[in-house]
């Protein structure tokens, strides 16, 4: 079929606005909603909490004061015996068995109940009030001990002990020392809730100061004193 000139531009016409509006289509912006929605900006990861680790201790002992006693251990090398420590606890009252033997290797606690000095506690409420180093305050001394020599005393066999800090280095002078009492016997707990009081010395039950006075001799460390 052949077309003339009139047909020819009509459909032409036709054809290029058929293009434009092609064109016009193809370069419409589209409606934002026709794209997924973004998840939006990704939330930064909680930071890690870090717990912070206690201090381990045997059974029964504050781990604080555990871990200055074993500082003191550590910082002196020279203690050759050092199986076995004392750690003494003024924290708890009288009554309480707070003179702690400790096997190092085990973490064992062997407890016994130990006097303090009628210069820390005035009032004879049980409790340490302070400490003291001054000669003649009847006080205990905290800080760092070993045992040393034997002897036979007021109180039968006694200990002599020496004072490693500044805290407790008049120990030896003041003649610091264990030994047993019968105010610092169990009985004292039953018949007025708390133990009698000593000079300064580590006061035992017979009992009890045998058997520290055998795991500590020798030269072994104690620590004493007091958490707040």
């Amino acid at each position: 079929m052949s077309l003339n000139r009139r047909e020819m531009l009509r459909l032409g016409a036709a054809g290029a606005g058929g293009l434009l509006l092609s064109g016009a289509a193809s370069s419409q912006i589209l409606p934002s909603s026709v794209f997924a929605r973004s998840a939006g900006p990704i939330a930064p990861p909680a930071p890690a909490v870090s717990t912070p680790v206690a201090p381990t201790a045997p059974a029964g002992i504050n781990p604080v004061l555990f871990s200055k006693a074993k500082a003191a251990l550590d910082s002196r090398p020279w203690i050759r015996d050092r199986d076995f420590i004392g750690v003494v606890d003024f924290t708890s009252p009288s009554s309480d068995p707070r003179f702690h033997v400790v096997h190092m290797a085990s973490g064992h606690v062997e407890s016994h109940r130990v006097a303090h000095g009628s210069g820390s506690d005035p009032a004879h409420t049980g409790f340490l009030d302070h400490f003291s180093n001054r000669p003649g305050s009847e006080a205990t001394s905290n800080g760092a001990y070993t045992t040393a020599d034997t002897y036979d005393g007021k109180y039968g066999l006694s200990m002599k002990v020496n004072g490693l800090d500044w805290s407790n280095n008049n120990a030896m002078s003041r003649a610091i020392v264990i030994h047993n009492a019968w105010y610092a016997e169990d009985d004292m707990i039953a018949l007025h809730g708390k133990l009698g009081r000593s000079q300064g010395c580590f006061a035992f039950s017979r009992k009890s100061q045998w058997d520290v006075m055998q795991r500590l001799r020798g030269g072994r460390l104690i620590y004493a004193d007091k958490i707040a």
